[in-house]
Formats: structure tokens, C-alpha cells, sequence
């Protein structure tokens, strides 16, 4: 009954199904061929034994002949012509030993060195022709299993004719050797032309993958934000086809990303304007109400106009961020000491305001040591600015902001902002850099400012950390790697135009 071609695909071995490609299409050519090499091997036994049988049944009956040569009809008796020289060339055999008997009638001993069984009941005996079969004798090493070759001769007077049977035998010790040596010498050189063979296929489908692993390669060394067409000419069609189709997924959602961040850029610019004017407004309103009920209302709308700039503004840093916006800026070496040094100060008037004890802590490294940077300084502004801008929202009127520049060690720049506020919960180690994920409801924040800090350190090749202190505060920790080209302008690098506190509050 023939299998369904679908219920064979279900089949773990006819599928790969989640398993290796590679151990698949190996499994099938293997397979195959080591099926065929146990066949070759079974019809080569067989063809072995079968020849060894023709040259041991021609050897016995040669034997037999010679010996049926040796008793003659005399009369109406026997005469036996066994000289010793003859028997000894029966009986001695370099391979295996011979047993041999003369009966007549046929089972009536007369002549040799062991009982022989009667050739079976059911096998023709013609006259003069040998009779070949297989027998089982007792002799002094145990039941031993011989061939048989069996001449059955007539004699006596025409009026009384009588039978004469002569039987020699042969273990069947030496067939099987003479066998398994065939099948041996012939099996050897096939083996080894398998293990060629098999190393051949298994080099032909490394080959013949490669392209796949070369496509594996590209796509999972990319960045999840790299939607780069994807090269593979030199590759087969088929994988060329895989990949054609991959990038025609990439084109879409490029341009899907693409139409995304042109709406958060354009919405956000558009929002910018009337935010303004409302919070211009509002502050003028503030101003001239005395009505303690309507100040508390504007008040209010001026704080939510605030935090919906601030969001506008961290909506159009994060999209400055992106690898396609980021790339137009261009990367320069800077001081990053010098930067931190300049934003700290900068800052300073915000963290008095905000009841924040906001400070430069130099002490590990000399002032005139420059830690020079690759990158782009109006984002690494903007990173350390929305760093910086956290602590100081969250850790509280009359915490500490400590700011370190460290470095280098091992290639490694470190940036350190510590604050003593009363932490977060390890619980929110990761998720604070999330993007719109707020571990507190206090303070004006929109859950933005680490996520982009996150994004734009990544996008420089570094790293940001959050570790709490003891006895209770917080430790953001950047970390960039040392540039290894020379300072080229250090002034611009702490200056960038387009930056400072404007990222944060309109």
C-alpha cells in the first residue's frame, strides 16, 4: 500500500522539521548508502560461500573419484588397492581434515576412517555422478557439520548386480574461512570507497550550505534596527530568492519605521508652537489673577503644558537619536571630561532650584588629562543632560548629585552620576530604560529621559548601568570606550550649539 506523501513529511525522518538541514540531507545521503553497502556485503557473502562451496564440492569430488578408483570389482568380490601413500593423500589436507567411507551395499562399512551418514532419502543418485549435501558426523572433537560428496557405483555379475557407495567428507570450517576471507577482501576496499565517499557528500553539502550560513551570519550580526538590504550575490538562486524576499520584508518595514518617525517628528514640531504659546499664556495669567480658585486651575494647566513640552522635546531628542538621524550629524573626537565638566556647571542653576546639592567630583583624575571620545557631542549632550536631569527630578529637595568622569581603564571612559535619593527598587533596574515606564508618579518626568540616554549610549558602542548605594541612592554609570585618534578642536566638543538645558525644558 503506498504511504501518503503528506503523512511521509510528517514523519520525523522523512521532514527536518526543527532539526539540522545539514543532518538531514546528510541522514539521506548516508542512509541510503550504507542501506545499499549491508546489502552489497550479504550478496557478497553469498557469492563468496557459493564459489567457496563449487571449489570445496570439486575438491571432494575429485577425492571421491580417486577413491572409488582404489577398489575394483573382482569376480563377484572387492579387491581394495589402498597403499598407505594414498591414504595418507586423502586423509592429510594442509586446510582441514577429510573423512572418507566405502559401503556395500550402501551403509554396510567396508573400507575407511569414520561412519558417514546416507545421502538423503529425497536427493536423486544417479549412477556414477556425485551427490553433494550437508551432514552432521560425532567425531573425537564433538558434532562437527561436514559437506558431503557421494558416488554411488554399481558392480558384481550381471544376474546378481550389487552397489557400491563412496563417501568423502569435509568440514565445512575451511568453506566459511575461504567465505569470510572473500567476503573480507572485498569488503575492505568497498568500506573504504564508503568513507570516501560519505567525507565527499559531507564536504559536497558543508559546500552547498554555506550561502545559508553566510545569510544566517548577516542577518543575526545586524543590529535590531539595521534594515539594510541584505548582499548575497554569489549565492545560489535559491537562497538568493530566500534572500530577495527577506529584503522585500525589510524595504516594507523600513518604510513603515520610516513613516512612524517622520509622524513623531512632524506631530511633535507642530506641537512645539502651541505649547509655547500656552505656557506664555499661562505665566501671563498667573501673573495678573489674584482669585486663589483660578490660580490653582492655571497653575495646574501650566504644569501640564510643561510636561507636554518636555515630552515634545524628548520626542524630537529620541528621534535624533535613530541611527538614520544620527548618521547625517557626523562623529568627531571630543573631551568628554570637558563636557561633563561644562554640563555639570550648567546645570547647577536647575539642581539649586530644585533644592539639589549638584557637584563635580575630580579627585580621581587630573584636571589637564583628556578622555577623548568618537562619537557625535550633540547626542552625548543630550545622554548626559537627560542623566544628569533624572537625578536631580528624583532624588529628592536637599539629596546630593555627585558627577564623576573616570577613566580611562582598559579602554573604558566611565561616566558616574550618584545621587543619595531614596533609590529604586531592583525590581526596576532594567525597566527604567524603558521607553514611557516610570518607576515613580511623583516629579513632572515621562518615563523618555533614560531610554534615550540608553539609546543614544548603544549607538556610541558603550553601555549605561543602574546600581543602588548604600545606604540607600542611586548610581547611573555610562560607559564609552576610548578613541585612539587625537584630540582635534577640544573647545567645540563642550559647546555644542543646539544643546544644554533647552533638551529638557522649553
Amino acid at each position: 500500500m503506498a504511504v501518503p506523501h503528506r503523512l511521509l513529511h510528517r514523519l520525523p525522518v522523512f521532514s527536518p522539521g526543527r532539526s539540522s538541514l545539514h543532518r538531514h540531507l546528510l541522514l539521506w545521503l548516508v542512509l541510503p548508502q550504507l542501506v545499499l553497502w549491508l546489502a552489497a556485503a550479504v550478496v557478497s557473502y553469498n557469492v563468496a560461500l557459493r564459489y567457496a562451496n563449487l571449489a570445496n564440492d570439486r575438491s571432494l569430488s575429485l577425492s571421491s573419484r580417486a577413491l572409488a578408483r582404489q577398489v575394483k570389482p573382482v569376480g563377484s568380490g572387492l579387491y581394495v588397492d589402498f597403499p598407505r601413500a594414498a591414504k595418507d593423500i586423502i586423509e592429510t589436507d594442509p586446510d582441514d581434515r577429510v573423512y572418507y567411507m566405502v559401503s556395500t551395499p550402501p551403509g554396510e562399512f567396508i573400507l575407511g576412517n569414520l561412519k558417514l551418514p546416507l545421502p538423503p532419502a529425497d536427493e536423486p543418485t544417479p549412477i556414477g555422478q556425485p551427490v553433494f549435501y550437508d551432514a552432521r558426523i560425532d567425531t573425537a572433537e564433538g558434532v562437527t557439520a561436514v559437506r558431503v560428496a557421494a558416488i554411488t557405483l554399481n558392480w558384481g555379475e550381471p544376474d546378481q548386480p550389487q552397489r557400491m557407495l563412496v563417501q568423502v567428507a569435509k568440514s565445512r570450517v575451511s568453506r566459511e574461512a575461504l567465505a569470510r576471507q572473500l567476503l573480507f577482501d572485498t569488503a575492505l576496499p568497498l568500506s573504504l570507497l564508503m568513507a570516501a565517499m560519505w567525507t565527499l557528500v559531507w564536504i559536497g553539502i558543508r559546500t552547498g550550505l554555506a550561502p545559508l550560513a553566510r545569510l544566517r551570519d548577516a542577518v543575526s550580526g545586524r543590529a535590531a534596527n539595521d534594515l539594510a538590504p541584505i548582499e548575497l550575490d554569489s549565492a545560489p538562486e535559491e537562497v538568493r530568492d530566500l534572500a530577495g524576499a527577506m529584503n522585500a520584508l525589510l524595504a516594507a518595514v523600513h518604510e513603515n519605521v520610516m513613516n512612524q518617525r517622520r509622524f513623531i517628528s512632524d506631530a511633535a514640531h507642530q506641537l512645539r508652537t502651541p505649547l509655547a504659546g500656552l505656557k506664555g499664556q499661562t505665566e501671563l495669567a498667573l501673573k495678573e489673577t489674584t482669585d486663589p480658585a483660578l490660580r490653582t486651575r492655571l497653575e495646574r494647566v501650566h504644569e501640564s503644558a510643561t510636561r507636554s513640552a518636555h515630552l515634545v522635546t524628548q520626542l524630537l531628542t529620541l528621534a535624533r537619536a535613530e541611527p538614520e538621524s544620527s548618521a547625517a550629524l557626523g562623529r568627531v573626537c571630543f573631551d568628554l571630561r570637558r563636557l561633563v565638566h561644562e554640563l555639570t556647571a550648567e546645570l547647577v542653576p536647575r539642581a539649586l532650584k530644585a533644592g539639589i546639592d549638584l557637584g563635580m567630583d575630580d579627585s580621581a583624575t587630573a584636571d589637564d588629562v583628556a578622555l577623548p571620545v568618537l562619537g557625535q557631542p550633540l547626542l552625548v549632550r543630550e545622554a548626559l543632560i537627560n542623566l544628569i536631569d533624572n537625578a536631580i527630578r528624583y532624588a529628592g529637595r536637599g539629596a546630593e548629585v555627585t558627577v564623576r568622569c573616570l577613566g580611562p581603564d582598559h579602554g573604558v571612559i566611565l561616566v558616574e552620576v550618584d545621587d543619595n535619593g531614596p533609590g529604586i527598587a531592583p525590581a526596576m533596574a532594567q525597566q527604567v530604560f524603558e521607553r514611557f515606564f516610570r518607576g515613580t508618579t511623583e516629579g513632572s518626568g515621562c518615563g523618555l529621559g533614560l531610554a534615550i540616554v540608553k539609546e543614544i549610549v548603544e549607538r556610541h558602542q558603550g553601555s549605561v548601568t543602574l546600581s543602588a548605594l548604600r545606604p540607600h541612592g542611586v548610581r547611573m554609570q555610562i560607559r564609552l570606550p576610548l578613541a585612539q585618534q587625537p584630540l582635534k578642536s577640544p573647545g567645540p566638543a563642550g559647546r555644542t550649539t543646539g544643546g544644554g538645558s533647552g533638551a529638557i525644558e522649553t
